[in-house]
């Protein structure tokens, strides 16, 4: 077992009381709205509780597969900060939920540090190779390439981040060693996890990935036929990766073997990549202050541009104007979350990019004049599609052409200190490339890019692909603080664009409708874009269904993957805790 750390929670209480007499009122950014030895493991999946459970604790995980929350809880128990168990969590989930995540992938973290006060974010998305052009998904009379061509080949992946994040975080908030937190993926791999029955269902789903000549390899039995739920995996290559990564830190992926063998995998067969081991040597994480902004008595953080967070805030913001919070679970609740959610997703499709490549006007969306005025636009009746606003600081931008498919996992950690992660992390798509190195995917997350980079009058696409740039995300996992700038919750969600419909549900049945996370998590969901209303359809009330289509509001059902919401909040009783029933994943703590 790893020795506890000898940080006293009673000396960090009060250590956290002075600070917070020293440190800016929340209050006060509401008025201005401004942002801001290996551990042991069981290889057995326990048994995940009923989904109206709501667990109470102190510390708590909540993540897509009670391995990955077993394996975080353990670090906790060792005296680990939410930030070493968030390690432990994406090392085992990348092994035992690999159509979701990996060591291959991206993510974004944001972290509440309880001394402090202060909200971090930090930017593990990958990166465009330096001789990504944009003409890369074009054919060679310029029409985009069949996408699930391009998402199978060397082409679609970027330089992963996720890893290198991970150590930038830990290295600031770490309580335990790096080499510490990586037992339980460790022996996971080597003696074999039991695969879980969504992993089993994706083996033998639809996505072309999972026919791939790497992923027909690692899931085919002896026998010749393909691993099913119940059945033991074991995946040695993945233990040696992580055991070298608990060595070296990053560098284990990004330079030597390893990173010569993912150059190697890109570059391979049609539509090879042009990743180098420049590209995978020179990447770097970011780390900047989160983007918060209030909403009613509450501030609610997220990860900037080029995440999905942005979108999130100016959806919440659009909603400030509405009665929203007086209409629960009801039709005109529902109706009003449809015609903000359209508003929001019409801005961002327009919009949001890679900051460091093109002017995303953040400011200008969630400037409360322009939210106002995007509010107004909500009538009593669902009209057209509606169209992008020109908020302050906004280009000349063309429509959206990007394709974000379903994929990606999210979970949520708070420690004894009270500090908190809520981190959403990716290959992209399930699978990602399909391509494996050392046991795990290899993204597919330049696929996130818009395929053509302008429209036919020339006018640039803001999410179009260049060298060293990141993609756009829908991913925005989210921090929530009190009145006094306190914990109160973190929350997130997989699901490709319809991230930010899943997130925007959830805040707003913990926030407006004052439900336990369990329930706001359950709530029927409603993807609200353009023209189109996908929905749970059997999930809603009659009495909604109805008083929608009344509305001019009528839904068509939901495809892909579904939501995977992670979320906790901080009750007068302890920590409230919640998973989305749609998936495997569990609340718990102690």
């Amino acid at each position: 077992m790893i020795p506890a750390s000898p940080r006293s929670p009673v000396s960090s209480s009060l250590s956290r009381s002075l600070a917070r007499l020293a440190r800016p009122l929340v209050p006060a950014l509401l008025l201005l709205a401004s942002a801001c030895a290996p551990l042991s493991q069981v290889s057995e999946a326990p048994s995940p509780p009923p989904a109206t459970a709501a667990p109470q604790g102190q510390v708590m995980v909540a993540a897509a597969n009670p391995l990955a929350v077993e394996a975080g809880l353990e670090v906790l128990r060792a005296g680990g900060s939410a930030v070493d168990a968030a390690v432990a969590v994406q090392a085992v989930l990348g092994l035992v939920e690999p159509q979701s995540s990996g060591l291959g992938g991206g993510a974004f973290l944001v972290h509440y540090d309880a001394e402090t006060g202060t909200v971090s974010a930090y930017n593990g998305r990958e990166t465009a190779p330096a001789a990504a052009t944009p003409d890369m998904f074009l054919n060679e009379e310029g029409k985009p390439l069949p996408f699930f061509q391009v998402l199978l080949s060397g082409r679609s992946t970027g330089v992963p981040g996720a890893v290198a994040m991970l150590h930038m975080a830990q290295t600031e908030h770490g309580n335990l060693e790096w080499r510490q937190l990586f037992g339980a993926a460790e022996r996971l791999a080597n003696e074999g996890f039991i695969v879980s029955p969504r992993l089993a269902e994706m083996i033998v789903g639809r996505a072309p990935q999972a026919k791939s000549p790497d992923a027909t390899a690692y899931f085919t039995k002896p026998d010749g036929t393909r691993y099913q739920a119940g059945d033991r995996l074991r995946n040695p290559a993945y233990a040696a990766t992580v055991r070298k990564i608990a060595a070296e830190g990053p560098d284990a992926l990004l330079e030597g073997e390893i990173a010569q063998a993912i150059v190697a995998r890109v570059t391979e067969g049609d539509l090879p990549g042009v990743m180098t081991l420049a590209d995978l040597a020179s990447y770097a994480p970011k780390k900047t202050e989160a983007l918060c902004r209030p909403y009613r008595i509450y501030v609610v953080c997220t990860p900037p541009a080029p995440s999905g967070g942005p979108a999130v805030l100016e959806g919440l913001g659009i909603l400030e104007h509405t009665a929203i919070a007086d209409h629960p679970n009801s039709a005109q609740g529902w109706y009003l979350f449809t015609q903000a959610s359209r508003l929001m997703y019409a801005d961002r499709d327009r919009y949001m990019g890679d900051p460091d490549f093109v002017e995303v006007p953040t400011e200008g969306l969630l400037d409360k004049a322009y939210l106002a005025d995007r509010a107004a636009l909500i009538g009593p009746m669902a009209g057209p599609a509606p169209q992008p606003g020109t908020p302050r600081g906004a280009g000349v931008r063309a429509p959206d052409t990007t394709r974000e498919v379903s994929g990606t996992s999210h979970f949520v950690v708070v420690d004894a200190q009270g500090d908190a992660v809520s981190m959403t992390t990716t290959v992209e798509s399930i699978f990602g490339s399909g391509r494996m190195v050392g046991g795990f995917f290899l993204n597919n997350q330049l696929t996130d890019f818009a395929f053509a980079p302008v429209n036919p009058d020339g006018a640039p696409a803001a999410n179009a692909i260049a060298g060293g740039k990141r993609p756009r995300s829908s991913m925005a996992p989210a921090i929530v603080l009190d009145s006094d700038g306190e914990l109160l919750a973190a929350v997130g969600s997989p699901g490709g664009t319809s991230i930010l419909a899943y997130n925007l549900k959830a805040l707003v049945g913990m926030l407006d409708w004052k439900l336990p996370v369990q329930q706001a998590l359950a709530l029927p969901n409603l993807i609200a874009r353009g023209a189109s209303y996908a929905a749970e359809g059997d999930k809603f009330s009659p009495e909604v269904i109805e008083g929608l289509a009344a509305r001019g509001v009528t839904f068509t059902a939901v495809g892909g993957e579904g939501s995977g919401l992670h979320g906790v909040m901080v009750t007068p009783d302890g920590l409230d805790g919640g998973a989305d029933p749609r998936r495997e994943g569990v609340a718990r703590g102690f």
